[in-house]
């Protein structure tokens, strides 16, 4: 490594794919000082909520008040999820600097989950990304699903590259590719990769890994040796989804940031501050952590 260490950009997902999975909606006070916490921490990437109908996500049910009432800073992305123009609408409106839209590699997920297919979805965010560009915003496609489907089984690459150069055709300026499941290990995330990357580029693709079977760390590293520098991960190990029954938490951005600032990159994230961050939410969720780091950080503090 040269001196000017190599960065990796953490997404934080946990305001918005990790409370989305609470069992109660969460007062927008606490979603608020969480994002301008995680902020301050260091994050310049996070995603605020989503503009979703409160009758499926009851727990994203007032992102517009978050949005309009957070302290903004300039060289931070504040994104939010739009599956449609209503939605691309109020994010207009909470003045957002980027929208996402989320598909799937999984035709039988994405009924599930928004109620169409594969091909339907695609047609409906056509219109969502051309008038978001039109605005200036960012995009950010998702595709859920991409090694294993709790409906499906196993997914091949060949699934996930077609949806992905849609995305891409659309004009998303970057695709997340999420293990919804957490299924992946190192054999199954390496040909994933391998097929994606030379349609997107390095620089467009991020990964998101649950951790389901704990497998989240080891596929970010592979990630990592095959040239990826955007990881996706949420304080505290929050969330799950609720269109996959099973799936546990994303990969704790406490965690992430242990690791990747070992590999000798920079996050320029503060450790610490993230821990002081999940032992507050987890306290105020009633909850335990689920982030190895913070856990034991935590215990080493108290001994102390």
């Amino acid at each position: 490594m040269s001196e000017l260490k190599e960065r990796i950009r953490i997404v934080e997902v946990g305001p918005r794919d990790g409370l989305q999975n609470e069992p109660t909606p969460i007062p927008v006070a606490t979603r608020i000082a969480l994002i301008e916490d995680l902020v301050m921490a260091g994050i310049r990437h996070i995603e605020c909520g989503s503009f979703v109908s409160p009758k499926w996500v009851p727990q994203m049910a007032n992102t517009a008040e978050v949005c309009q009432q957070l302290s903004r800073q300039s060289d931070t992305i504040y994104s939010v999820l739009t599956p449609n123009m209503k939605g691309l609408e109020q994010a207009i409106e909470a003045q957002v600097n980027e929208v996402a839209v989320f598909g799937a590699a999984s035709e039988t997920f994405s009924q599930k989950n928004i109620n169409c297919t594969i091909a339907e979805s695609l047609q409906r965010f056509a219109p969502v990304v051309t008038q978001a560009k039109q605005q200036g915003l960012r995009v950010r496609g998702y595709v859920s699903c991409v090694v294993g489907c709790p409906y499906e089984g196993d997914i091949s690459p060949a699934q996930v590259a077609p949806v992905v150069e849609q995305l891409l055709d659309l004009g998303c300026d970057e695709i997340s590719l999420g293990d919804t499941i957490g299924i992946g290990t190192p054999s199954t995330v390496k040909p994933l990769l391998n097929l994606v990357i030379p349609i997107t580029g390095i620089g467009k693709l991020a990964v998101h890994f649950h951790n389901t079977y704990g497998q989240a760390l080891v596929n970010i590293y592979q990630a990592l040796n095959q040239g990826i520098r955007i990881v996706d991960s949420a304080i505290a190990g929050l969330g799950g989804c609720p269109y996959a029954k099973g799936a546990s938490g994303n990969v704790a951005t406490e965690d992430v940031t242990y690791l990747v600032e070992s590999l000798g990159f920079d996050t320029g994230l503060k450790l610490s501050k993230l821990i002081d961050i999940s032992q507050q939410l987890c306290d105020q969720l009633g909850r335990p952590n689920r982030s190895h780091v913070a856990q034991a950080l935590s215990t080493t503090l108290r001994k102390k």
